[in-house]
């Protein structure tokens, strides 16, 4: 915190959970900051060593007693990164479709970066060549096939138009100075890349009609909400009308969220959206929504009804009261315990002063404890942090979250970035429970959007492969179902993102499994 209430400093990281060099398991990216005046105040730590992005490799593999054995290298150095501006998310995506993941980094005060894989563990920033080193400043973005051509388009969500040298003064509730609220800026259109399969991107948000209507955008996430096969995008805005982009099959976009019931909640107030995930709540064949607010909001349960028209249940889900204390950033499903439902995961840390901290002499008075929802499957949660370990209740200030199965070993782990505190990687430790895991590859490269219904005895459970939502960060794509205590084998149905179906059956249950489309029946 430089002392003068500079927003870009409370907004980030992002963190990320990536396959960087094809051996099987996630390895990590955490994007940086750096000093926002010269001559600023620094800690000793940044005057020792140059603030830049890291690279950790993953090198899980089997331990002395037969269970897995987790530990990280630091391979900045290797991997060539050149860090420009002040670090805030990423997303990522094979965009060449050569089977290796490539990263894209938006950036505050420098042009968003495109690494792309070397395949060699080295990346190479082609973001200008590209035609998407965009100078606004973005926050989350997602990879996504808009137009279902085998490639992925990229779709950037921009925030405020804001400079240092004319940042506005503001006050606090308590009269002290502090941090602005969005409506002190002007917020910045979106933007919508179209991949031309040759390296290079095409800027469509103009005639897509992305560019059209927009606000301060945060969270991002890419989901088939309204069941037609196409991908839509729903973008949560800071302060304003959250939009649901509806994909018109010919390179537009309708933003249809106020027809749909998802442009602000049930108060018919715009709130403080930060946070985005799209999954299946309720099991049901379509897409829900769960959107992180500020504090004294609550955040906000719209489960779908089929045809892309919502219903906000946040306050008879108990949602609304649960989160009504945090202000929630990073927060994605998860099916922590393994029993076949979606939980929910909101990591939380305030934007505005906590006057009593501040009193006491805390140097980032903005922190907060996670929050961690479990489904009972009725469409009502249950707080159940208290249960999630001492660690886990630690009071710190949390941005982005990464979700994804670390260890291999058929849990959902996640990975938390903190403003001004360390990275946590929390380890899932449930066990007796069966899980299936689904890696899905299309075009030779993941098939982020695919749509899985896993059935066993009879009961269905819908997933999908995506490696977007929660806030500024990128997570696993790979599909992972826990199966409660059942252990039979499964029938697997998988929709394309070309929107062609095929069926696996009687996968074995408790492993992983490869499945490539063009190979089932």
């Amino acid at each position: 915190m430089s002392g003068r209430f500079y927003v870009p400093e409370i907004m980030a990281p992002g963190v990320a959970l990536f396959d960087y060099d094809a051996d099987g398991d996630l390895d990590v990216y955490l994007v940086q900051g750096q000093a926002l005046e010269p001559g600023g105040p620094r800690t000793p730590a940044r005057r020792e060593a140059p603030l830049s992005d890291r690279l950790y490799r993953n090198d899980l593999r089997v331990g002395p007693d037969g269970g897995p054995w987790l530990g990280f290298t630091d391979v900045t150095a290797s991997a060539g990164l050149d860090p420009r501006g002040y670090g805030m998310g990423m997303a990522a995506g094979d965009v060449n479709n050569d089977g290796w993941v490539d990263l894209y980094l938006t950036r505050f005060g420098a042009p968003n970066q495109l690494l792309i894989n070397q395949r060699d563990g080295s990346f190479a920033d082609r973001a200008r060549a590209a035609g998407v080193d965009d100078l606004a400043w973005g926050v989350s973005a997602s990879f996504v096939d808009v137009d279902r051509d085998g490639w992925l388009d990229l779709f950037v969500g921009n925030y405020l138009q804001y400079d240092l040298a004319s940042a506005t003064p503001c006050v606090a509730a308590s009269g002290a100075p502090g941090y602005c609220t969005p409506d002190a800026y002007s917020a910045l259109p979106d933007r919508l890349y179209r991949n031309r399969g040759d390296g290079t991107f095409e800027d469509i948000s103009d005639v897509s009609g992305i560019a059209r209507a927009y606000g301060p955008a945060l969270g991002v996430v890419a989901a088939d909400f309204d069941g037609d096969g196409w991908p839509d995008l729903y973008v949560a805005n800071d302060g304003a009308e959250d939009q649901l982009w509806r994909n018109g099959h010919d390179g537009t976009f309708e933003d249809r969220a106020l027809l749909a019931g998802v442009a602000r909640p049930v108060t018919g107030v715009p709130e403080g959206s930060m946070g985005v995930d799209a999954g299946d709540v309720d099991d049901d064949g379509d897409e829900d929504l769960f959107i992180t607010e500020l504090a004294g909001e609550g955040s906000n349960l719209f489960v779908n009804d089929g045809t892309g028209t919502f219903e906000d249940r946040s306050a008879p889900s108990g949602l609304a009261l649960a989160s009504l204390r945090f202000t929630g950033f990073g927060t994605g499903w998860l099916d922590y315990d393994s029993d076949g439902w979606l939980d929910l995961l909101s990591v939380n840390g305030t934007v505005q002063i906590i006057e009593a901290l501040r009193q006491a002499g805390d140097p980032m008075p903005l922190h907060q404890r996670r929050l961690l929802l479990r489904n009972r499957g009725d469409l009502r949660f249950d707080d159940v942090t208290t249960a999630a370990g001492a660690s886990f209740q630690t009071s710190e200030v949390g941005r982005g979250a990464a979700f994804g199965d670390v260890d291999n070993d058929g849990d959902v782990d996640v990975l938390i970035g903190h403003n001004n505190g360390p990275v946590r990687l929390f380890l899932n430790r449930t066990t007796g429970s069966h899980w299936l895991g689904l890696r899905l590859l299309a075009s030779g490269r993941d098939a982020l959007g695919a749509r899985v219904e896993i059935v066993q005895a009879g009961v269905s459970r819908w997933r999908r492969s995506r490696a977007d939502g929660s806030y500024a960060s990128a997570s696993d794509p790979r599909v992972l179902v826990g199966l409660g205590r059942a252990g039979d084998a499964v029938d697997v149905r998988v929709r394309w993102p070309d929107g062609s179906m095929e069926r696996w059956v009687n996968l074995p249950v408790d492993r992983y499994v490869t499945l490539t489309q063009g190979s089932g029946s």
